[in-house]
């Protein structure tokens, strides 16, 4: 994988990992987010997962996956891995990945587009109400770990690779885009909170 840059690695664990979990999660009532974890030395997929709030609401995809990464009961050092996830995390979410150690974490779509390409309001709405953030209003670099969007590493990549990572981008996007579609119409059959 050493030809591979971190943006094009990223986009296929969600394209290849993530997203095949998430539509079977949405497929029984559960929200749309994923999340990874990778080694930072060669890049493999360590373990992936997606939301599972039906099973228990604190289970957001990135806490269900740090569950996961735990249970595999490889004592790996959090500092030599990558932390994805499919959406800007939360705040429960971001204290989880600040909790277990990791220094970083990536993320595909942003609180904002949560709110609004998936009408999922909840992140935005926390951190006004509960922490008198507007939008982006948290501290991407600070002393416990530096976030990234992913989009923001695509648009530093060569034209050619850059063209390729912008299309993949796009294929994301629509089965995203399906995905919502499928959770907004089923989600007044679950008992999620804040669903």
């Amino acid at each position: 994988m050493s030809d591979t840059t971190i943006a094009a690695r990223l986009l296929d664990v969600i394209e290849r990992d993530i997203l095949p979990l998430t539509e079977q999660g949405v497929g029984a009532g559960n929200k749309v987010f994923g999340a990874a974890i990778l080694r930072k030395s060669d890049l493999s997929l360590v373990v992936a997962e997606t939301n599972n709030e039906l099973e228990n609401p604190l289970w957001h995809g990135e806490v269900h996956t740090l569950k996961r990464f735990y249970e595999l009961g490889e004592k790996l050092a959090t500092k030599d891995l990558i932390f994805l996830s499919t959406h800007e995390p939360c705040t429960m979410c971001m204290s989880a990945i600040t909790w277990a150690g990791f220094d970083n974490f990536y993320y595909f779509f942003s609180h904002e587009d949560s709110r609004d390409a998936f009408a999922i309001p909840h992140d935005l709405k926390i951190l006004k109400e509960v922490f008198g953030l507007e939008p982006g209003g948290y501290r991407r670099q600070n002393a416990f770990w530096n976030s990234f969007a992913i989009a923001d590493l695509v648009e530093t990549e060569e034209d050619k690779v850059k063209a390729d990572l912008k299309a993949q981008t796009v294929r994301i996007k629509a089965r995203y885009d399906a995905l919502s579609t499928d959770y907004q119409s089923s989600k007044g059959d679950n008992d999620i909170p804040l669903n």
